[in-house]
């Protein structure tokens, strides 16, 4: 499921804010950022969106910084002591202009840059801080989540009651009432004799049975109807239950495709392509539930 979320605080001399963003997926995948030397957060924010979440790819960025605090600027003396040698060495050699203090400086590694040093207690309390943060706005993302999936359902149950009805259609059609499957076997018979004279009866007898056993569709009636009652049921019960619905759009499409493979009957096979269609879009709706 999609969603997006973000949050930020401070603690201490530590100001930090989380982006999280979800995006549909079968299992679910977290994908960290985090800043250098914050790798000691990842067991506990994987912990928690295992909690939260069963699906969904996540893309979750950590950025920490402490504004408050002046860095400290450090000369590298080993570094400056070597480029002003190597300076006076190329001055006797090369006709050039004497270069000015902001280039030397400008040379990597003869300044150093650094923050000061943290005190261990700080680090862990900041650390705890930035976990509750993350917590709360995973919070915030899940409540974005659960607000599409209401979204969703309302679709869903609108698509489960079509596939009811175009179940009950089937059902209904005039060409499962046994007069018609009788003159349809009745006229398949005829031209297997009609295609041979030398069937016995014993062969005739097998052959009208496997052709009335391919012409009822109760059967694949009798479990679409049972796969309806289970995915209202799910609808109903609600939570995490997209990988539930997953398997039974799977069923459901297999259904139809039973339905339209022993139909022999234009009423029949139309429904079962409508039937088809409204299972696929269905199942792709399925897709953006966790």
């Amino acid at each position: 499921m999609t969603g997006f979320a973000r949050g930020h605080g401070a603690c201490g001399g530590y100001s930090w804010s989380w982006e999280l963003r979800s995006v549909n997926a079968k299992g679910l995948d977290l994908r960290l950022r985090l800043p250098v030397g914050w790798d000691a957060l990842e067991g506990p924010v994987r912990a928690s969106s295992a909690q939260m979440l069963a699906r969904g790819t996540v893309h979750a960025t950590l950025t920490v910084a402490r504004p408050h605090v002046a860095p400290i600027v450090r000369i590298n003396e080993t570094v400056l002591a070597a480029v002003l040698a190597t300076i006076q060495s190329l001055a006797s050699r090369i006709d050039a202009v004497e270069p000015r203090l902001d280039g030397i400086l400008a040379l990597k590694g003869v300044i150093d840059v650094v923050e000061p040093d943290e005190r261990e207690e700080d680090r862990r309390t900041a650390e705890a801080e930035v976990i509750a943060g993350f917590q709360s706005t995973l919070a915030d993302l899940a409540a974005m989540r659960r607000a599409e999936g209401e979204g969703l359902q309302r679709v869903l149950r609108q698509r489960i009651g079509e596939i009811a009805a175009l179940t009950a259609r089937a059902d209904a059609a005039p060409g499962r009432r046994p007069e018609a499957v009788k003159a349809r076997i009745a006229e398949q018979v005829t031209t297997l004799l009609g295609a041979s004279s030398r069937f016995d009866a014993d062969r005739l007898h097998q052959e009208a049975i496997l052709i009335a056993t391919k012409a009822d569709i109760r059967e694949e009636i009798d479990r679409l109807a049972s796969h309806v009652a289970q995915v209202e049921r799910l609808l109903a019960e609600g939570g995490s239950i997209g990988r539930r619905l997953d398997f039974l759009a799977q069923e459901l499409n297999r259904e139809a495709n039973t339905l339209c493979s022993k139909s022999n009957d234009v009423e029949l096979t139309n429904i079962g392509l409508e039937l088809k269609s409204v299972v696929e879009q269905f199942r792709e709706q399925v897709q953006n539930l966790e």
